[in-house]
């Protein structure tokens, strides 16, 4: 809606670059796409007018680690033992779900805490799995590493000899990575992360109550770049 591109499988579906999405031959092998001059309703998925201008838009941590997950399981064999332990683990979840890769947030984090799942893991599996729970960690978090080039680029070769589909998410960490804010836990939606963080502070000084007021202090806080816990509300008196 922001970027006010079509929904669903299309073909051009990145706001930075004329990406293909349906030329695998070329992903992970070409970078560099034609850069986007305009998004223009009807042309290329453009469905509408965008909302926001190209550069201010911030690409979500959060969903980004979500589709990394997503591919991930989804190249895994579906008759390896990681995949196996991935149904004893999570014994709630549909065949469908778990073969489609559809996790959240806590569910990762409790699998990379888990180094059985590590030891069921085929050797292409294994370097997949390692390189991403590096990009969680040394990347998508509060501070990235220095060589966090060298991590993305691991990342992608390893996706790549697993045989994990390119999605959008993947193509922002192979051709835009210098788009990428350098504090992405500031701008995560992840619970616990600096968002619901600082939304926490607005929350107790409205007491919890529901409030317009609410959502736009918190934005202002962000404008001003202001910390929360130095702002107080002036009590009202009747």
């Amino acid at each position: 809606m922001l970027t006010g591109l079509q929904g669903g499988y299309t073909k051009f579906c990145c706001f930075l670059s004329e990406w293909d999405s349906r030329a695998k031959e070329k992903h992970y092998v070409v970078k560099t796409w034609p850069k986007r001059m305009s998004l223009i309703p009807g042309v290329k998925n453009v469905k509408e007018e965008p909302l926001v201008q190209s550069e201010k838009n911030i690409l979500p941590p959060l969903h980004i680690k979500l589709g990394l997950m997503k591919n991930f399981v989804k190249a895994m064999n579906n008759d390896g033992g990681g995949f196996q332990y991935l149904k004893t683990k999570f014994p709630r979840f549909s065949d469908v779900k778990l073969k489609e890769g559809i996790f959240v947030g806590p569910q990762i984090r409790e699998l990379v805490k888990d180094s059985n799942f590590e030891s069921t893991l085929n050797e292409a599996e294994k370097r997949a799995w390692t390189a991403f729970v590096e990009v969680c960690h040394n990347f998508l978090g509060n501070k990235k590493k220095e060589d966090y080039r060298e991590i993305i680029l691991e990342l992608l070769s390893s996706y790549k000899a697993l045989k994990c589909n390119m999605s959008l998410k993947i193509h922002f960490l192979d051709s835009h990575l210098d788009f990428f804010p350098a504090n992405l836990g500031a701008v995560s939606d992840e619970h616990g992360k600096r968002f619901h963080q600082g939304i926490l502070h607005i929350e107790k000084r409205y007491n919890g109550k529901w409030s317009e007021a609410m959502l736009s202090d918190f934005c202002w806080s962000l404008c001003r770049e202001t910390p929360i816990e130095n702002m107080k509300r002036k009590k009202t008196t009747k």
